[in-house]
């Protein structure tokens, strides 16, 4: 129960783009909430606020009233400088700016309203709300609850049809930019995600027999699967995504490396 005065606000994980993902627990919470706020990054991604609408017209219940309120996500300024602490500030500053955007938001809804944030895949992996729900200034106000959803290298590694982990191995997790400096052998499998530059291309050379097994659009009607040895496959896939994301003006793709 929240305590008084304390808005409800809900953290929902609605999975890695298929309907089928969105768990009984999600929509639960989806039919508390009064007010989505979602993010609107420009024309490119309109397919993304449209798939929401969609999940609450299929979810919520009939002659529920619920209002969607899409924010304009604020530019990321270019880095001002190289290296991972002028990276940290970029992020800092464009996480500050997403802040003071719902601020403003929260401060004209009324004080009784349930809030919920729809979340692409899950909300602890490669994701910013819970930290910018965190950062306002009202936090001490929100009764913060979150939703766990199926994230995009679980849809991965389904459609794939692989365990993701060899017996007794780990699963390294993480981005494009650190992928090069991290990568060593005894790593496991490396799921690699916000990698626009298929920084994988640089480990041909060391690492020709690791097997890629990529995804993108994973879940969604448009989804697109390769798998190979990586010296085999890498140059199709960096003209393959170039070409989807002509073709849909965005794209979203996550990949996992492995010995086998």
């Amino acid at each position: 129960m929240s305590g008084a005065g304390r808005r409800t606000v809900w953290v929902i994980g609605i999975g890695a783009g298929s309907p089928d993902h969105v768990t009984q627990q999600a929509i639960a919470a989806m039919n508390e909430v009064d007010v989505f706020l979602v993010a609107d990054k420009g024309d490119a991604t309109d397919e993304l606020v449209a798939l929401r609408h969609a999940i609450c017209h299929r979810f919520i219940d009939a002659g529920r009233s619920y209002q969607l309120v899409t924010v304009p996500d604020p530019e990321r300024q270019p880095q001002d400088g190289s290296g991972a602490t002028a990276y940290e500030r970029s992020v800092a500053d464009w996480h500050a700016a997403r802040v003071h955007a719902y601020a403003q938001i929260l401060d004209g809804l009324p004080e009784d309203a349930v809030i919920g944030f729809l979340v692409w895949g899950d909300p602890a992996f490669y994701d910013s709300t819970i930290r910018i729900v965190d950062a306002l200034p009202a936090r001490s106000s929100l009764d913060v609850r979150v939703v766990p959803g199926i994230s995009a290298f679980q849809a991965l590694a389904a459609a794939h049809g692989v365990v993701l982990h060899a017996v007794g191995r780990p699963v390294h997790v993480t981005t494009g930019r650190r992928l090069v400096a991290e990568w060593r052998p005894d790593l496991g499998t490396v799921v690699v995600m916000l990698d626009g530059a298929l920084a994988c291309r640089a480990l041909v050379d060391v690492a020709p027999d690791l097997v890629i097994r990529w995804g993108a659009y994973v879940g969604m009607p448009q989804q697109e699967l390769r798998s190979g040895r990586l010296a085999d496959v890498v140059d199709d896939l960096v003209a393959l995504r170039a070409s989807l994301r002509e073709r849909h003006g965005w794209i979203m793709d996550v990949y996992t490396l492995s010995a086998g």
